[in-house]
């Protein structure tokens, strides 16, 4: 089979790997208008990129890639200026060239890892202070190459928003991936530290190619091998490769570390044998990686081991093990995902844990929290601590691999779900007081800064499984560096990279793209309906779940559906969450008939004849979000089918099988919430909508076994 394929790449290289997504949005495939091809060539020829480092090495062979691809010709990346060279690129200090275009104000600018591009009439400047810096911008310029945008009066001066722009990998060391649709992990432990798969290397290139420059190894739910040398010398292979693209490494922390391989009778953070344990672990970590990141921790949640468990606090355990990592410059990355049943509404427990901690963690603790209260739901509202914390810096964490999306198998662009959240206002220091300012550190003047996503990568051929769930990868990278980007924009570039510069398709499939998130809002959850998917899995609906043995682990625990109506009320008349919100914010959710009704069913249990603001009963209105989710999905099906003719049939067909399993899936949320709902509604499903073909209690007995992910 290998030796077949092998084949097919010599013989046929333009239907090659290329168009079956392995190359991401790093494809250069030669530019097809010809008058922009002119102009780019005048600007690029007889390239030079100054310096010796590996780093150099990466940008030579990167530039001598894309330059050929694009062009058609071959390129040689040269080391020194001839007299053709109209490409310049290097550190600011290596070339008077270089150091004449830039000003002083501009290099503090950026900073480390920004950068500066300048052009002239035939002539292309790329600097910045370090050669991280040049090779994002070397990246950001192939960028405006392959979506044939103007790099003529270019003058360029970028620096990223935030420092930490990282990957969370949940996946685990036998090579399963915690609520991952793409396959195996990419990590072969087993293999490693003597076998490099050029898959590491394609995955760092991709990685710096959108500014993201540290990746966390290994499952939240950590497991203490990881530790141990042996690993430490697989996770020194891995370090050492992807140190030249500016990536550094970060493990997760199992808190019973002491007790599981340091045979310690206890973990508890204030004893001092447990506190010389993790020095000396670090310690060892640090003589064989010098630039290792640090540590992200889940602790006392889901039945993770923690500081709870010795009665002492979160900011306790953070501080160990900061204090451990802080003489080499190291992180902790602390996850304010907790949950049990003390609390009478989950909602609030993130909030009642951490609050009271508010300044009591060292410096060199982020407090990482999820982007809503309760779990990455389809649409949530904004955390409570993004605007409680004032003396904490917050780390955002976003989810990539679509949980609770559809999974691998559902189209669906979460840019606008992730800008929804960052610009909502906490008014936590007035108006303009957004989740976004909170996290970049602006607002309360925190360098230390940054957003994780809950990687979506696997071992299948296109590395996300679904076509388009690559955009939700790049985008984290983009949004990391420039969270004013819109969510248009960022759709826009990734069809270019990824699939065509075509008008007529670009457009087509950016609306497909802006238009997912809210269609798949519509037939999952709308109207603020959360957490009803199948128990488990959470692959399917299932609102009728009630088995399990905490309360909120089951479906019926936050929709609440009763003869009388529907909702989970957190006012003062019933949890009271919203007053963990400004009251600015309580402003906006406390009133039933002022509450957007995107959030309504979030914050109020509304009577089935409420009216809404259509005109239309609550449970009219229900019906009708759940069938225009299906009329919009199918809508989007046959938008998609009319793009064959612009790209490659291998993945044309990929997407559009799954854009038939999407569809039928919408039906199956749609049918079975809506007959579980009206058993408490009593009301008619409007006539004017065509009824479901099956009944309840066939949706009730439908089992999905051996989903992925679990």
């Amino acid at each position: 089979m290998r030796k077949g394929l092998l084949i097919i790449f010599i013989i046929l290289p333009a239907l090659s790997r290329a168009e079956d997504g392995y190359d991401l949005w790093l494809r250069y495939n030669k530019i097809s208008n010809t008058a922009i091809l002119s102009q780019y060539k005048k600007q690029i020829n007889s390239p030079v990129v100054f310096g010796s480092t590996q780093t150099v090495a990466i940008i030579r062979t990167e530039l001598g890639r894309a330059f050929s691809g694009l062009t058609g010709t071959p390129f040689r990346i040269l080391s020194s200026i001839d007299k053709a060279s109209s490409f310049i690129a290097g550190i600011s200090t290596s070339s008077a060239i270089l150091s004449s275009i830039v000003t002083k104000d501009e290099l503090i600018r950026i900073g480390k890892e920004g950068f500066i591009i300048k052009t002239r009439p035939g002539k292309t400047i790329i600097t910045a202070n370090t050669e991280i810096g040049v090779m994002y911008g070397v990246f950001h310029f192939l960028r405006l190459m392959q979506t044939y945008q103007p790099i003529t009066g270019l003058s360029i001066v970028s620096a990223p928003k935030l420092k930490l722009r990282l990957l969370n990998h949940w996946d685990n060391l036998n090579r399963t991936v915690e609520r991952g649709y793409a396959g195996f992990s990419i990590w072969d432990w087993h293999k490693l530290p003597d076998f490099i798969d050029k898959r590491y290397v394609d995955y760092a290139r991709a990685n710096a190619s959108i500014g993201i420059n540290g990746t966390v190894l290994t499952n939240v739910n950590a497991n203490a091998v990881i530790l141990t040398k042996p690993y430490l010398e697989k996770v020194k292979a891995l370090a050492d490769l992807f140190r030249p693209y500016g990536i550094k490494v970060y493990l997760t922390a199992r808190f019973s570390a002491p007790i599981e391989i340091g045979k310690l009778r206890t973990a508890d953070p204030i004893n001092d044998t447990v506190q010389l344990w993790w020095q000396q672990k670090v310690k060892e970590i640090y003589e064989l990686i010098p630039d290792f990141g640090g540590f992200l921790v889940k602790a006392n949640s889901e039945g993770q081991p923690g500081p709870q468990d010795y009665n002492r606090t979160h900011a306790d355990g953070a501080n160990m093990l900061a204090d451990a990592v802080a003489p080499f410059n190291g992180i902790v990355m602390w996850r304010a995902f907790v949950y049990s049943q003390t609390s009478n509404d989950r909602f609030k427990q993130a909030y009642e844990e951490f609050k009271p901690l508010d300044g009591k963690f060292k410096k060199n603790v982020l407090v990482q929290v999820k982007n809503g209260p309760i779990d990455f739901q389809p649409r949530e509202p904004f955390s409570p601590l993004f605007g409680a914390m004032k003396q904490t810096p917050l780390m955002m964490e976003f989810q990539l691999t679509q949980e609770y999306l559809g999974q691998g198998t559902h189209l669906v662009f979460e840019v606008p779900m992730f800008k929804e959240v960052l610009n909502t206002d906490t008014y936590s220091k007035g108006k303009g007081s957004t989740v976004a300012k909170v996290v970049d550190g602006s607002l309360d003047n925190y360098s230390l800064n940054g957003m994780a996503g809950v990687s979506n990568i696997g071992n299948d051929i296109n590395w996300c499984g679904h076509p388009f769930a690559q955009a939700n990868w790049y985008s984290l990278g983009r949004l990391c560096w420039d969270h004013g980007l819109s969510s248009a924009q960022i759709a826009d570039e990734w069809i270019r990279q990824t699939f065509s510069n075509d008008k007529s398709f670009v457009e087509t499939v950016k609306k497909i793209m802006l238009q997912s998130h809210e269609t798949l809002v519509n037939y999952m959850t709308p109207l603020g309906l959360t957490h009803i998917m199948y128990n488990g899995h959470h692959y399917g609906p299932m609102p009728w779940g009630n088995t399990l043995n905490r309360p909120d682990w089951n479906p019926v625990y936050y929709h609440k559906a009763d003869s009388i109506g529907i909702g989970f009320d957190r006012t003062p008349t019933g949890t009271n969450a919203l007053a963990q919100y400004s009251s600015e914010v309580q402003r906006q959710y406390d009133d039933i008939d002022k509450c957007p009704e995107d959030y309504l069913l979030w914050f109020h249990h509304v009577p089935w004849k409420h009216k809404m603001k259509s005109g239309r009963t609550l449970w009219d209105e229900l019906c009708y979000k759940y069938y225009t989710g299906v009329d919009s999905i199918k809508a989007i099906q046959q938008q998609w089918n009319k793009m064959n003719k612009y790209i490659d049939p291998e993945r044309f067909g990929h997407v559009a099988q799954l854009l038939g399993i999407q569809v039928k899936d919408a039906i199956w949320w749609r049918n079975a919430c809506l007959l579980y709902f009206q058993t408490f509604s009593k009301m008619p499903i409007p006539a004017q909508y065509e009824k479901p073909d099956k009944t309840l209690e066939y949706y009730q007995n439908i089992r999905i076994l051996y989903a992925p992910g679990n």
